[in-house]
């Protein structure tokens, strides 16, 4: 109940700062329109390509799913989209753990050691548990969740394919929200919407589960 009533706040939050900025004179259309004409010259192999690189340097995943199926949806068809950002995001998770574990490992590990933070020892029951929490906990950046999992030693098949459905499904969202948002389509919008209060109480409840779980050791 608490989750669904957070839920609906966020969302009314969310379309009074849309509203705001409306009143503000701030020409966010423009703004977003120049950014589809620069993703349209792109096109759509080297706009997936970034997507897959991009994020392992800290670009939001956001630049590419909002825009990308306004953009190439018509052209491309969503389903073809959704399946193009499905593997980018599958690419970059691989890219990162790779980066995690070997290149700037040793840079990664001097970091933290100067920002006092210790990585945790996790036991091998706990890897499931610990990438679901990483992933579902709101406010890491996407890119320091993968490095994070990286360093802590988790397996790489239980690192990946737990970030790919939590990661993918948030994109999915986010590409369907950009489209009908552009469009006007209004049911898709709310649908959208939907799928993202759905997520949203799904992975409080999974976070709030393992939590739980993991605190009993």
């Amino acid at each position: 109940m608490k989750l669904g009533l957070l839920a609906l706040i966020g969302l009314v939050v969310l379309i009074g700062a849309g509203w705001s900025v409306r009143g503000s004179g701030f020409d966010i259309k423009s703004i977003y329109e120049q950014g589809e004409i620069i993703v349209r010259e792109l096109g759509p192999t080297v706009f997936f390509l970034a997507m897959a690189v991009l994020p392992a340097v800290g670009a939001p995943l956001t630049l590419f799913t909002l825009p990308a199926g306004s953009v190439f949806a018509p052209v491309l068809g969503m389903p073809m989209v959704l399946v193009c950002v499905w593997l980018s995001i599958a690419v970059n998770l691989a890219l990162t753990y790779w980066l995690s574990r070997n290149i700037l490992r040793p840079w990664l590990l001097k970091l933290c050691a100067w920002l006092g933070y210790k990585l945790p020892e996790v036991s091998e029951a706990n890897h499931r548990g610990l990438v679901i929490l990483v992933r579902v906990t709101p406010g890491p950046p996407y890119v320091l969740q993968s490095y994070l999992l990286g360093l802590a030693g988790i397996p790489f098949l239980t690192y990946f394919f737990i970030s790919w459905v939590i990661s993918s499904s948030y994109a999915c969202a986010f590409v369907m929200f950009g489209d009908a948002l552009v469009h006007g389509k209004g049911k898709m919008v709310l649908v959208s919407i939907m799928l993202f209060a759905v997520l949203t109480v799904g992975v409080q409840l999974l976070r709030r589960h393992y939590a739980r779980k993991q605190a009993k050791p």
